[in-house]
């Protein structure tokens, strides 16, 4: 029997610095109905797509887009809850059993189109637990101590290009077996990071500002793609 795989879109209505964050729109789409949009488009890996959600707005527009619902609790809403709480709601709620969990957040609206499915394959290759896409942080970054600049990462007057690389999480994709989710975990012991070098990767939406850096690469790319065609 094949393995079943589901896309969850963690997608509450409360945000303070952002207000209705996940209904924002990019291109005149929501930022929940991007993650959707990717999901569907994605129809060969993803099997099924779920918005777990508290909100009645964001139910209405994930339903119109064709993903099935899974009402989250107001214990699960707040802003301290994890991801991982929502996640496994999610699971002991579906009627279907998967294998899989593919996390599309909706603050990650940008991917690029083959993502998952290169990430999807390397996942598979392995014995893997969970996989999270990264990318390379070129910054010399530091720390103050006592009104004094410590260089964290390299040492004054040294090349960019001969520091040692360091990476951050950018949110693009996860990848999970759906039993250590049920078992509280996020991203097991064997954890793939599967680098990604791309501006999508430098877009979190958690600010009016993110948004606008958002819209901004994506009529950019859609200009692109439409003098292409």
């Amino acid at each position: 029997m094949a393995i079943r795989t589901v896309g969850i879109i963690p997608a509450r209505g409360g945000s303070k610095r952002l207000p209705n964050k996940n209904l924002q729109l990019i291109g005149g789409i929501t930022l929940v109905e991007h993650s959707i949009n990717y999901a569907m488009a994605n129809s060969e890996i993803i099997d099924d797509i779920v918005v777990s959600t508290d909100s009645e707005e964001i139910r209405k527009v994930a339903i119109s887009s064709g993903a099935t619902v899974v009402r989250r609790p107001a214990e699960l809403s707040g802003d301290k809850s994890s991801t991982v709480s929502a996640l496994k709601h999610a699971l002991m709620n579906l009627d279907n059993k998967y294998g899989v969990t593919v996390l599309l957040q909706p603050t990650n609206p940008l991917r690029p189109d083959n993502l998952l499915k290169n990430a999807f394959k390397e996942f598979q290759s392995g014995d893997y637990d969970s996989l999270m896409t990264v990318s390379r942080n070129y910054h010399k970054l530091g720390k103050i101590e006592k009104e004094r600049f410590v260089p964290f990462n390299y040492t004054i007057g040294q090349r960019s290009q001969d520091m040692d690389p360091l990476y951050y999480e950018n949110g693009l994709i996860y990848i999970m077996r759906s039993d250590i989710i049920l078992n509280n975990v996020l991203l097991g012991e064997k954890n793939l990071p599967y680098e990604v070098n791309h501006l999508y990767g430098k877009v979190d939406i958690d600010t009016l500002e993110d948004l606008r850096y958002a819209e901004f690469l994506y009529e950019s790319d859609k200009s692109k793609n439409d003098s292409l065609s």
